[in-house]
């Protein structure tokens, strides 16, 4: 009625336009990316990366962190862990916004139907991150900011549709069992 009108007319259209999650692609080349085994979360020398491994060169590579090890550098002397292959050509999409558990349920089905296409990748991955200062965290327990804020989850899914889920949450919150 005249109340919605009203609301509506109260929000000029760039707020509401604000409020859209927005989508940026990006392609990463000749990155150095880890051997995984879907069977295998503790990893094997010379055959494959654990799964803390992996979760730490995810984050080196969604912060745009050099994987060279660089003694130059001031930021990181980080490296790609062992064993590792060279991909030519990587493609990372970032969707920021409020977005429902459905539309993340979403996204991941449309992720796996990526896998039907011939000689494409082994894996691939799908992290959602939490506010860092959200009030809220997982189960009945208010969100702990303390230090880094850390509020998030990590999809790995493999070729043959097994996946790994991490998590990771401030020492203060609660985890889901």
């Amino acid at each position: 009625g005249a109340e919605g009108s009203t609301l509506m007319s109260y929000f000029s259209k760039n707020q509401i336009q604000a409020l859209k999650p927005k989508i940026t692609f990006s392609t990463l080349r000749d990155l150095q990316c880890p051997v995984l085994q879907s069977n295998d979360l503790q990893g094997k020398p010379e055959e494959s990366c654990s799964t803390e491994e992996l979760f730490e060169w995810l984050g080196a590579v969604l912060n745009q962190v050099s994987l060279d090890n660089s003694s130059s550098s001031f930021l990181s002397t980080y490296c790609c862990p062992e064993p590792n292959t060279m991909v030519e050509k990587a493609f990372l999409c970032t969707i920021t916004g409020f977005i429902i558990p459905e539309k993340i349920i979403r996204l991941l089905e449309q992720l796996c139907c990526y896998f039907h296409e011939p000689k494409l990748a082994y894996w691939l991955t799908l992290t959602v991150h939490g506010f860092a200062d959200s009030p809220v965290s997982w189960r009945e327990s208010e969100h702990g900011f303390h230090k880094g804020g850390e509020n998030l989850y990590n999809f790995v899914i493999f070729r043959n549709l097994d996946y790994w889920l991490q998590m990771a949450v401030g020492a203060h919150d609660d985890c889901p069992p």
